[in-house]
């Protein structure tokens, strides 16, 4: 018999809160003031390559980048080596990363270099999914334990959650843990953190490829399909589907207008899923 979790883990970047548009809103807007300034002087190339940008394919690039680094992100087998060694945040990826990718799309002189330092912030202040704060809301409401584990580091995600009213009951992050997701420390570490079982546990994400991680650790899963923020192509997304290791799947469109995503995970839990 399937017993709901009393604690959700929760993804945030893609799942909670729409990074694209607040991204690419952030980057453009930067742009023009930039472009339209009396002031500043830049190269005929500069304002060359900044008129054609797509700002909403480089936000993609450089979300892309987030995903590379934590691919290859060295996560040590042992607590005494995730201790020793320096801890790169997700934060310093962002500004290195952006830093690298104007280089590469002729754009460095576009801004200077404390104005990049402040673009890379951008993830600070993500907007929220419509049902996000609603739904976490909701949750908590319904006697249940909200968390987020995320890989964005404790200060970012403490930002998001202030600037999307989103009311966590416990912040975790990756930073925690010196480790970043799928490795197995982060989703276990969270839950020893609340001094739980992983069978009262489940990770809500938007993407399966956490949640496979998750599962493999114990943890129950829910998945919340969010626009564009699956890694899966459609035969992979299909064959997860029919396996069954998804125990509450949220489609993009399941329930009434306004009663979606983690309003429509409140409703499933509340109805025993």
């Amino acid at each position: 018999m399937y017993i709901p979790p009393s604690h959700n883990y929760v993804s945030v970047f893609g799942t909670t809160v729409d990074w694209r548009l607040s991204v690419a809103t952030t980057l453009s807007d930067y742009a023009h003031a930039a472009l339209s300034s009396a002031t500043s002087s830049l190269p005929s190339v500069t304002r060359l390559n900044a008129d054609v940008i797509d700002w909403a394919a480089f936000a993609q690039a450089w979300r892309n980048t987030f995903k590379t680094f934590i691919a290859n992100y060295p996560n040590s087998s042992t607590t005494d080596e995730r201790r020793s060694r320096p801890f790169k945040t997700v934060d310093q990826h962002h500004h290195e990363s952006l830093i690298d990718l104007l280089h590469e799309n002729g754009l460095e002189s576009l801004w200077s270099a404390e104005e990049v330092l402040e673009i890379s912030r951008a993830w600070h202040v993500l907007k929220p999914w419509p049902d996000s704060s609603a739904g976490i809301t909701q949750l908590n409401s319904q006697g249940l334990q909200t968390c987020t584990l995320s890989n964005g580091n404790i200060s970012l995600l403490s930002d998001i959650a202030k600037h999307a009213e989103l009311p966590w009951m416990h912040i975790f992050s990756s930073e925690h843990f010196r480790a970043y997701k799928p490795s197995p420390e982060v989703y276990i570490g969270a839950v020893q953190k609340l001094g739980l079982k992983v069978e009262e546990c489940a990770m809500v994400a938007a993407h399966l490829g956490d949640l496979r991680a998750a599962r493999d650790c114990g943890l129950k899963t829910i998945y919340v399909e969010r626009e564009e923020e699956e890694d899966y192509s459609i035969e992979e997304i299909e064959k997860a589907r029919s396996e069954g290791w998804v125990n509450i799947w949220i489609g993009l469109h399941d329930g009434k207008e306004g009663e979606r995503g983690f309003l429509a995970v409140a409703r499933r839990l509340a109805d025993g899923a």
